[in-house]
């Protein structure tokens, strides 16, 4: 088989350095030392995520909600403290935390507008 799965997801955004500070403040994760200058590479396993600046052509204020169609789901070892953390804070919560087969779950939105899911289930 050729295609053995995902390896690498990205995500185009308005302000990196706000994107950087907003994943490393409430999702705790951390900058890789590799990585291209426009865009912060996280340590992040199985699959590397990444924030980047928007690419020549794509216009993200042109779109109802970035990304709608793809689901990004994150796993996380405290979903309800983020949530608790993101909600204090004022940010976008799409989906209340329930529990359910992939564990605790929400969702919301980044500061660009992505809506992610976070779970505690492995």
């Amino acid at each position: 088989m050729p295609v053995t799965g995902p390896d690498f997801v990205s995500l185009q955004v308005r302000d990196l350095a706000a994107s950087q500070a907003f994943y490393e403040q409430y999702l705790g994760l951390v900058r890789s030392p590799a990585g291209p200058p426009h865009a912060v590479v996280f340590e992040t396993r199985p699959i590397a995520f990444a924030v980047r600046d928007v690419m020549p052509g794509t216009d993200l204020d042109s779109a109802p909600r970035p990304g709608i169609g793809a689901a990004l789901w994150l796993h996380a070892t405290d979903v309800q403290e983020i949530h608790d953390a993101l909600a204090a804070d004022g940010h976008t919560i799409v989906a209340a935390p329930v529990d359910g087969p992939f564990g605790r779950t929400f969702t919301f939105a980044d500061p660009d507008g992505y809506q992610i899911t976070l779970h505690d289930r492995a």
